[in-house]
């Protein structure tokens, strides 16, 4: 029998164990060491459903009642009408960011936009997805969006980068698009994915898994296995690639 999850209305309440406060707090470092978010930003969340953004609201909206300065935060999630989330996640989700007193809104959108001419991979839907997003924050006058990427995420996609495509380089902890008129930033860049996956299993957070086609086939699927058995050789295997690379503050 499952055990029942803990609400997660007792973290915005403010009983937060240890191990989730250091979570919480490594995000705010990484966000203070970059200088992602300022006085009298917008940040807009990129919301997919699953567990990094849900754990990234919920680390950004507790921050936010510890600091001395003031910014807006608004969450988008893009439901895509080739696989719809179920009606009853657009409620569940509605409620979590009411309770963390975050905007949010759900667009309805195509996955494979005729645009695509009937090709369809990994790149080109993250790029339909900026699209998207960038075209709300220019709407809603919004400079930054906030993306759940983490830890595992930079390796994986280092490790991509230089064994397929002989290029050492990797997603940026702050990301400066159209000649810096806006920013993609990683608060969770720093923090490993199984302690996000620790929170949604500990949490009753309303997680609602994207439908992804190349979910278990693409490459970096394939590298999770691989990274985890160098971090058995080295247990900082991960934090040695993050620090191989010379990372920027936004400017």
């Amino acid at each position: 029998m499952a055990e029942e999850k803990e609400s997660y209305l007792n973290l915005i309440n403010g009983d937060i164990p240890p191990w989730v406060m250091r979570f919480v707090k490594q995000t705010g470092k990484t966000i203070n060491t970059y200088s992602m978010v300022r006085e009298n930003d917008s940040v807009l969340l990129s919301v997919s459903g699953g567990k990094d953004s849900l754990a990234m609201a919920m680390a950004l909206s507790i921050r936010r009642k510890w600091l001395p300065v003031t910014y807006e935060i608004k969450a988008l999630m893009i439901n895509w009408i080739e696989h719809p989330i179920p009606e009853e996640y657009r409620e569940k989700l509605a409620t979590y960011f009411k309770a963390l007193d975050i905007d949010f809104s759900i667009v309805d959108e195509r996955q494979y936009p005729d645009s695509f001419k009937g090709e369809f991979n990994c790149y080109l839907c993250s790029r339909n997805r900026r699209r998207i997003m960038f075209e709300y924050c220019e709407e809603h006058g919004i400079s930054l969006v906030a993306m759940g990427h983490h830890l595992d995420d930079l390796v994986e996609t280092t490790m991509m980068n230089l064994c397929f495509r002989a290029n050492f380089s990797t997603m940026l902890p702050v990301q400066p698009f159209f000649d810096g008129k806006i920013h993609i930033v990683r608060p969770m860049i720093q923090v490993h994915e199984s302690v996000i996956k620790r929170m949604a299993e500990h949490y009753d957070f309303p997680v609602i898994k994207p439908v992804c086609p190349y979910d278990q086939s693409n490459v970096r699927a394939r590298l999770k296995p691989i990274i985890s058995e160098l971090s058995h050789i080295d247990k900082l295997t991960r934090e040695h690639v993050f620090n191989a690379h010379s990372f920027e503050p936004r400017m």
